[in-house]
């Protein structure tokens, strides 16, 4: 009240009482907030600080949801991948099925028996055994010999009765470019027809057996044509011209159109109906590897069909802004160099009729699993590194949280312990003052 005098000792006890007060509110209030610095007023540049990593804390929590939908991006065209890579090996499965076909099935030719019914009479051995053991060539003096007849003491001769003692075989397969050939030259005075079969076994692109029948027997180990001769002449090369031209194929059983420069065994022309049937089943399989990448997409991004994705794992612009750039790629049956599949002999097409189309599938399909491997080696490295710049980015947040806290919260055992003595002396002060006041009213009783 203006004008009132207090005395000396009222006042300086009311002034305390009145800073108490104030402290007590401070302290009320940092318990009520929880943070011993609410403004600028309290300590600047705490206050400041504590708004700067608050403010980057929240801009990179923001940043993990970006984060976190590249992360699904990756993994979704992760897998993707596998799903592709167990398809390809599926298909892998399908041309084994059709190589297993081919090689129970392969082209073959027999001629007719090198050995009669009769001449096994009182003899142990078979017509095979009787054709095996027959002289091919029977050389005498140069001049032409009659075939003997086999016998119980005398294998006889195949009846190949030639003034040469040269023997030759001739065996091509496949077509220019990609054609095969084999040629060999031996001396036909005592070689057997065992020779000739242990000859074309040697080639590695025909084996040859004689059946019980005593029939000699030409097969291909492939699909390709095979063309095959034999002939005899007075030297090899000659003998090797003989057998080109097929000259003595039909003393060993065959025509001579089934020489070199003829017309021989052609395995493209064998439709197998079981590798007819694999065909739309590689094909649907084929069809599905696109399929499934078209569907890997995550977020509208889909690193399977090319795009990009770019994850940001800081809150900085330009030159010192970090991310990540990952680069999609095109997967498909095409990228892939997967062909489709079909009945017949075409440019960029397996044909499952052809051994040679289906080994360079089988390469194929082993070079796609390569591609993928490392495409989700790629993938995976990425992912790898986005996973722990979420993890580092997540530890950022919290230690950014933690040190603007540390600026500016109130430790709440302190600000207690604070306010519990404000109030003791607060109490110690209104209990002076009330003394100070007493001893003003001693002046009273005088005048009583």
């Amino acid at each position: 009240m203006a004008g009132t005098i207090l005395s000396s000792g009222v006042r300086s006890n009311l002034l305390t009482l009145q800073q108490t007060t104030a402290q007590q509110t401070v302290i009320q209030n940092r318990l009520a907030t929880g943070k011993r610095v609410n403004s600028a007023i309290d300590n600047p540049v705490n206050y400041f600080t504590s708004l700067t990593l608050n403010d980057r804390s929240s801009q990179l929590t923001g940043l993990l949801d970006g984060i976190s939908n590249g992360i699904q991006t990756i993994q979704a065209a992760s897998k993707g991948i596998d799903s592709a890579t167990t398809m390809v090996q599926t298909l892998q499965s399908v041309i084994k099925q059709a190589q297993s076909d081919a090689a129970q099935n392969r082209p073959m030719k027999s001629g007719t028996s090198m050995a009669t019914a009769a001449e096994a009479v009182n003899t142990s051995k078979s017509l095979k055994d009787i054709a095996l053991d027959k002289h091919v060539l029977d050389i005498a003096g140069g001049t032409v010999a009659t075939a003997d007849a086999a016998t119980a003491t005398s294998s006889g001769d195949l009846g190949v009765a030639v003034a040469n003692t040269t023997f030759a075989i001739s065996l091509k397969t496949g077509t220019a470019p990609n054609d095969t050939t084999y040629t060999a030259t031996f001396d036909g005075t005592n070689a057997s027809l065992r020779d000739v079969v242990n000859e074309i076994n040697k080639s590695g692109i025909a084996t040859a057996f004689v059946d019980e029948k005593g029939q000699l027997n030409v097969k291909g180990v492939g699909s390709e044509e095979l063309l095959f001769g034999f002939g005899t002449a007075a030297a090899g090369p000659a003998a090797l011209t003989a057998a080109a031209a097929g000259a003595n194929n039909t003393a060993l059983g065959f025509v001579a159109t089934d020489a070199v420069a003829g017309t021989g065994l052609k395995g493209q022309n064998l439709t197998s109906s079981t590798r007819s049937n694999l065909i739309q089943q590689f094909n649907d399989l084929r069809a599905q590897i696109d399929k499934l990448a078209k569907d890997t997409g995550f977020n509208g991004i889909n690193l399977l069909q090319g795009d990009r994705l770019s994850i940001i794992f800081n809150e900085k612009t330009g030159a010192n802004q970090t991310r990540l750039d990952v680069q999609g790629s095109i997967l498909s049956s095409a990228t892939l160099g997967i062909n489709e599949a079909t009945n017949t002999q075409l440019d960029g097409f397996i044909n499952f009729q052809n051994d040679l189309d289906l080994e360079k599938a089988s390469t194929s399909l082993t070079n796609a699993l390569s591609s993928l491997r490392s495409l989700a080696s790629t993938l995976g490295s990425n992912l790898s590194v986005a996973q722990t710049r979420q993890d580092f980015t997540k530890e950022m947040v919290n230690v950014l949280k933690t040190g603007a806290d540390n600026l500016v919260l109130a430790d709440p055992n302190e600000e207690g312990a604070s306010l519990l003595a404000l109030n003791t002396r607060q109490q110690l002060s209104q209990t002076a003052l009330s003394l100070a006041n007493q001893a003003d009213q001693g002046v009273l009783r005088l005048f009583g």
